[in-house]
């Protein structure tokens, strides 16, 4: 797999049935080794070991409903109340971020009513702070460390 702009982190492969599987800590299983897993993987080690976030607050893939069909989103941080802080839309490297990313992240939004937003490729990674009173999102440089 291609190295991608987020620091280096200790990761659990295993290989059955000609299928290269990596460990994921949040689902605790492994799971099919994919461009979009890798960024994935690399994505929640980074909440975790940079941003400081606790496992327990962290969903990865589950399904939502928005206008009556059935998604997945990628990453989820709650808020310790339930509320969500952050949503994570993680593409493969070779997809390039553009409005259409933008617009199914802020599509899943409108279900979930995140904070923050954050968008990767692996390679570039987007941030973004919603304002739900004028209905837009502002970009952001980082988005915020994990406090109590």
């Amino acid at each position: 797999m291609q190295n991608l702009n987020f620091p280096k982190f200790d990761y659990r492969f295993k290989s059955t049935e000609n299928k290269v599987s990596i460990f994921d800590i949040i689902r605790k299983k492994f799971v099919v080794l994919q461009p979009e897993e890798w960024v994935r993987q690399h994505c929640v080690h980074y909440l975790i070991s940079v941003k400081k976030f606790p496992k327990s607050l962290i969903n990865v893939e589950k399904e939502l409903t928005v206008n009556g069909l059935k998604k997945r989103y990628d990453i989820v941080i709650f808020n310790s109340d339930g509320s969500i802080f952050l949503i994570v839309e993680c593409k493969a490297p070779k997809i390039s971020i553009n409005q259409t990313t933008f617009d199914q992240i802020a599509r899943y939004n409108m279900a979930l009513n995140a904070t923050f937003l954050m968008v990767t490729n692996g390679l570039n990674h987007y941030y973004c702070q919603m304002d739900f009173e004028n209905e837009k999102y502002s970009f952001l440089q980082d988005i915020p460390d994990y406090k109590l």
